[in-house]
């Protein structure tokens, strides 16, 4: 079984290690990389820093350091925590903690760890999103609310061989290069009158476009409609009528409008799936320490470190859900077509990933969670036939699972550790979802 070091490592336990003859040496602090900092365009007071990691310690094992961190008590604002690091293929095994400084209070946080399997998530391998070479490995996020100061200490797992690291020489790290804190601020969800520039503006424009067909130009919200009118709507949006359409009445669904999206963060365009015949359910491991007043502050720190820190070309899910049961629009592209996410490594096809706000290892999912996810799988698998209680096939695109190429049997609604070896939902989530699959069924009429 694997454990952290605790003290100086000898002859005997760097043997345990069998690393290679070879050492590799981890950067000085005063050889780091400089910190980045990007702020958005037009929408004030969003911004990402990202700060290098360096040594805490002195401890070793073959020149590598075991621990590394950062600490500051002079930072601008921020909401949200995450550490990346170089290589989306390298795994961190290791322990993650933060703690953060309230702005309201003056006083720091108690240690929080940051999960580290957060690699299920991401785009298929060879697809344009996975190969374009912007990618970075990283924890989960971080919720810790507005905060000016945080310490981080990132430690190796030891007490095993990890196995092979993928670094330049062929041998072991003890962990990933290029370890950073990313820290992000939020910023404002509406931004100042005037303050989009041209591609903000053009990019703001295409994806409230995408929606018209549901509700007016611009709207942060899709309204509810009841189930009369959602099954003409179906006749419209699939231009056939229907003896028995199978779909729940629609939900209101906040638009990326109403969360406040930096439209100029993302790549241009969007690109779809063939058809929606699974729902993955996700949580996005963040932590539950948020009001539901603050779900779209959340959901915009999510969106920068998904698009800023780990690369990918837009927010990961395709829809998000608050502990409160508000259900937001995630990845652009239209809430009614089949828009493909970054959410289930290996299933991102003919799928969409709904991720609740939040952490479900131990903390019972609400009521509300339960019923906005059967509320929304009822209406956007019944705008593509899919039956909720059903099963269906996906061909994995490759992950740890299943090999590429292969088709797997799933539940219509499944959850993410379904698709790939992983504790997302988590159990207490997962448990629920025989509920979600029951009342969303009940919601289309069947």
């Amino acid at each position: 079984m694997r454990g952290f070091l605790t003290s100086s490592i000898g002859v005997t336990c760097a043997a345990a290690l069998t690393l290679p003859a070879v050492a590799l040496t981890m950067p000085s602090a005063a050889a780091a990389p400089a910190e980045r900092a990007t702020t958005t365009t037009g929408r004030p007071g969003g911004s990402t820093r990202s700060l290098p990691l360096a040594p805490r310690t002195g401890e070793r094992v073959l020149g590598q350091a075991v621990e590394q961190g950062l600490t500051r008590d002079d930072l601008e604002h921020f909401s949200l925590v995450g550490v990346s690091w170089a290589n989306p293929g390298t795994e961190l095994h290791g322990l993650v903690q933060v703690r953060a400084r309230s702005v309201a209070t003056g006083r720091w946080s108690n240690w929080q760890v940051v999960d580290t399997d957060n690699a299920d998530h991401g785009a298929d391998p060879d697809t344009a999103e996975a190969d374009s070479g912007r990618v970075h490995g990283g924890t989960a996020p971080l919720w810790v609310g507005d905060s000016n100061g945080v310490d981080v200490r990132v430690r190796a797992e030891l007490g095993e061989d990890p196995g092979p690291r993928d670094t330049p020489t062929g041998g072991h790290d003890l962990l990933p290069a290029g370890l950073r804190l990313e820290l992000v601020d939020p910023g404002e969800e509406t931004p100042a009158e005037g303050s989009l520039d041209d591609v903000a503006r053009t990019e703001a424009d295409a994806s409230a476009a995408v929606n018209t067909e549901l509700a007016p130009f611009g709207a942060t919200e899709i309204p509810a409609l009841n189930r009369q009118d959602t099954e003409d709507e179906l006749a419209v949006l699939t231009g056939v009528s229907r003896v028995k359409p199978y779909i729940g009445p629609r939900p209101k669904i906040v638009t990326r409008h109403g969360w406040g999206a930096d439209e100029s963060l993302r790549e241009k365009g969007f690109v779809y799936t063939g058809k929606i015949k699974a729902a993955f359910v996700h949580h996005t491991d963040s932590g539950n320490g948020y009001k539901c007043s603050q779900a779209s502050s959340v959901i915009r720190s999510i969106y920068r470190y998904h698009v800023v820190s780990m690369g990918w070309r837009d927010i990961g899910y395709n829809f998000l859900v608050d502990k409160c049961g508000g259900i937001y629009e995630g990845r652009a592209g239209g809430v009614a077509k089949a828009v493909r996410g970054a959410h289930t490594l290996g299933f991102n096809s003919n799928s969409m990933g709904i991720a609740v706000i939040g952490s479900f290892k131990t903390h019972k999912p609400p009521t509300a969670v339960v019923t906005a996810l059967a509320k929304l799988t009822a209406w956007k698998l019944g705008v593509f036939g899919a039956n909720p209680k059903g099963k269906t096939y996906l061909k994995s695109g490759g992950g740890n699972l299943y090999p590429k190429g292969k088709n797997v049997r799933l539940n219509v609604i499944s959850g993410h550790r379904d698709g790939y070896a992983t504790e997302c939902p988590g159990a207490k989530l997962y448990a629920k979802l025989g509920s979600a699959r029951t009342s969303s069924a009940r919601l289309q009429g069947r």
